[in-house]
């Protein structure tokens, strides 16, 4: 079976480090034409550096719903087309209890990990895939369906975006909407947790490490491809086995 994204155009958030720029990079070297958006020009352009395939940059905030417009503008006269949206681009300004949280950082978490992913999915759609049936693809979190401590905010964000991974599936057919939910993954993003707690996570799960973003990006491309034709509206957990590990 070969997986190839040839002759495809992937338009990826978040995108100059981490899981983003594993996913970007992988579809490029699939055969895919990537442009790559996260908020900061200079890291876009030192990520694309390191990228072998057809890229391009586009600086956009996530949250914001006019950047988010002009990116997919550009990418369109760019490269004529926008078949893949990952919608990666995530942040988390908040670490405690769920009610302790304050407005303004609830609302920051909601806007780029919720509202983002929602309003450019619908821009693609209306200036796209809505002719041109593509793959709209969520990144998620194994946060959206289980508790953890310190993580509640944030992972509202995550369970609201497989649901709508859900919804926006049957909904935008024969476009296709699939969700990834990883595990914790050794990326800047999740530093905190990973300097203090990786190396006994690690230890407890059934494939003895933790999660490199080459691992989530190897997925994203799979299901991106046609040789995930038939699969809609789910969101795949990749973890480790952290999900069925025991509690020794």
């Amino acid at each position: 079976m070969e997986i190839s994204l040839k002759g495809r155009v992937a338009l990826v958030t978040g995108a100059s480090k981490g899981i983003g720029f594993a996913i970007a990079k992988t579809m490029a070297e699939s055969g895919a034409k990537v442009m790559l958006s996260s908020r900061k020009e200079d890291q876009l352009r030192a990520a694309a550096a390191n990228i072998n395939g057809d890229t391009e940059v586009f600086a956009a905030n996530a949250g914001d719903l006019d950047a988010a417009s002009k990116c997919v503008d550009a990418t369109l006269e760019r490269f004529g087309a926008v078949d893949i949206l990952v919608n990666n681009a995530a942040t988390n300004p908040y670490f405690g209890k769920t009610l302790g949280v304050d407005e303004s950082r609830f609302a920051k978490t909601f806007d780029v990990n919720l509202k983002g992913p929602l309003f450019w999915s619908q821009i693609v759609y209306e200036r796209w895939m809505n002719e041109h049936p593509g793959v709209i693809m969520n990144i998620a979190s194994v946060g959206g369906m289980r508790a953890e401590i310190g993580l509640g905010v944030y992972n509202l964000t995550k369970a609201a975006l497989i649901h709508m991974t859900r919804q926006l599936a049957s909904e935008l057919g024969p476009s296709r909407v699939v969700g990834i939910a990883p595990g914790l993954v050794k990326t800047d993003f999740a530093a905190v947790l990973v300097d203090n707690f990786g190396e006994t996570l690690a230890a407890r799960l059934p494939t003895k490490r933790l999660g490199e973003p080459q691992d989530i990006a190897n997925l994203a491309v799979f299901l991106a491809s046609d040789a995930a034709s038939w699969i809609t509206g789910e969101t795949y957990v990749i973890d480790g086995g952290a999900g069925v590990a025991g509690s020794a």
